[in-house]
């Protein structure tokens, strides 16, 4: 299993750590541990921006780039975009990401 730490959004920024298969999307791992504050309203068809995360280093750089669906979707995500703003269903679970760090932003709608 792939253990993967999300921080909370706001001024607590509580961690919480969720496990998930490898081939399976951070998003599905997030929707199966029913983590608050990642929506996923199109179920992972990059069509809404609500699972939105911003990943941390050194992982950020690791990812492969963002291809231009996700990139044209992050330009409608209701928290501001940053440089390491992702669509967590667009993030595969695999061994090299085991402990990726991500932070949920204030809102996904």
């Amino acid at each position: 299993m792939i253990v993967v730490h999300l921080i909370s959004a706001g001024a607590s920024k509580q961690t919480r750590s969720i496990e998930g298969k490898p081939g399976d999307s951070l998003m599905q791992a997030a929707m199966a541990a029913d983590v608050a504050g990642i929506e996923a309203d199109c179920g992972g068809l990059i069509s809404c921006g609500t699972c939105h995360v911003y990943v941390q280093e050194p992982f950020a750089s690791q990812l492969p780039p963002a291809d231009a669906d996700e990139t044209a979707m992050l330009e409608f995500t209701a928290s501001p975009r940053r440089p390491e703003s992702r669509l967590s269903c667009q993030i595969v679970l695999s061994e090299a990401l085991d402990g990726l760090t991500v932070e949920l932003p204030e809102s996904q709608h």
